[in-house]
């Protein structure tokens, strides 16, 4: 018993549950994208993609901001909702190159 690993009675549990709804149907597994033929998209589309679509929440919020200033629009709450929503998804943007820098910092640090 001592090369075995052990498993504890939560882990069994949540396992045979988790196999139990699995087999009422109540959790439905997705087949493969990749067995469907479905081309996944690299890293680097996935990134030009996301900054695109904050570059675009940018745009849309200066848009709205612009039309309320200049007196053609009186959807405040709108503007001021697309705004936080910009302001949101940069700095979730920022955060993520952030961690990206983080551990590539950290993968350089290892030892070869």
């Amino acid at each position: 018993m001592s090369n075995s690993t052990m498993i504890s009675p939560q882990s069994m549990m949540s396992t045979l549950s988790i196999h139990t709804e699995m087999a009422k149907g109540a959790i439905k597994i997705p087949q493969n994208p990749r067995d469907l033929g479905v081309h996944s998209p690299s890293f680097t589309e996935l990134m030009e993609s996301k900054v695109a679509a904050v570059n675009t929440d940018q745009n849309h919020s200066s848009a709205l901001m612009r039309a309320v200033d200049g007196g053609e629009s009186d959807d405040l709450v709108g503007a001021m909702v697309a705004s936080q929503k910009a302001s949101l998804s940069f700095s979730t943007m920022i955060q993520i190159r952030n961690r990206l820098v983080q551990a590539f910092d950290e993968v350089m640090k290892m030892p070869v």
